[in-house]
């Protein structure tokens, strides 16, 4: 039930296919970046790293000869209609689309169990005027969570039963979804799982007023092998493997950020989306 107009008819070409973009890597990995999640000390930046934008190759997903999976790639695309008519409704976004995002990701994974737990809506007009609660589209090639931050969250969100759930195979898993389409402006690119290695993943402090947490971020890798979804529409769905604990060839981040396609016309209306943090437990 999300909207779901067609573009202005100027931004109705068709943007599909590879394309050539840059995405912003952090560039060294001999310095521990932070970002203050809150307004900062006077005199020090909110994201303190050093990052650049590096040129690289996207390919369209849709473009696959085989469908990408969650275990193999770190991510994949599905077809899901909600119920959900406003994202912009907080208590509505609990009560209609959390339980949807519990059964979808519970299909796709095939756990025993799955908990939806936070959420975010992305609109950068919105954030830039200052509507609270809503944020802009992350321009940053990054991953939610480390193997520690996932573990230190269960223990956070389910203490009672974090030891018995902690011993089993668990999994942190986004779903990313368009409010509506087609989406031309700053899609979502992911990474295969396999093109990452161990070496490419650089801790970030996430610095709260009371707390420090940490993601991972990304140096370069020629190796890399990016995909987005092109026109992607509010009836489609991206899942992302943010976490899962070992398994023999099984993926466990997936690195991914929003980037500018150059070919979107310049009438393109701004994407707006949703995206919605799950723990599977197995």
């Amino acid at each position: 039930m999300l909207d779901t107009p067609s573009q202005p008819p100027l931004a109705r070409a068709r943007v599909r296919g590879p394309v050539h973009a840059d995405l912003v890597y952090a560039r060294t990995a001999q310095q521990q970046p932070r970002y203050y999640m809150f307004e900062p000390p006077p005199g020090v930046e909110r994201l303190v790293g050093e990052y650049a934008p590096q040129r690289v190759r996207i390919d369209d997903g849709r473009d696959a000869s085989q469908p990408f999976s969650l275990d193999e790639h770190g991510f994949a695309l599905l077809e899901h209609a909600t119920a959900l008519a406003d994202a912009y409704d907080d208590a509505a976004v609990r009560s209609v689309y959390y339980p949807e995002m519990e059964r979808l990701v519970q299909r796709a994974s095939g756990a025993a169990r799955v908990l939806v737990f936070d959420h975010n809506v992305r609109s950068g007009p919105r954030a830039k005027a200052g509507q609270r609660g809503i944020a802009e589209p992350v321009r940053l090639v990054h991953n939610d969570y480390t193997a520690e931050s996932a573990r230190l969250r269960v223990q956070q969100l389910v203490p009672a039963e974090a030891e018995s759930l902690l011993a089993r195979r668990y999994a942190f898993i986004n779903i990313w979804r368009p409010l509506f389409g087609p989406i031309l402006d700053t899609p979502l690119a992911v990474c295969d799982a396999r093109s990452i290695a161990p070496a490419d993943l650089l801790k970030l402090d996430l610095i709260y007023p009371d707390r420090v947490g940490e993601n991972y971020h990304f140096v370069p890798n020629d190796a890399h092998r990016w995909y987005y979804y092109s026109e992607m529409r509010a009836d489609e769905v991206l899942l992302l493997k943010c976490m899962d604990t070992p398994g023999e060839g099984r993926a466990r981040f997936t690195a991914h950020t929003a980037f500018d396609d150059p070919r979107a016309p310049s009438e393109t209306r701004p994407r707006e989306s949703i995206e919605v943090r799950t723990i599977a437990f197995y």
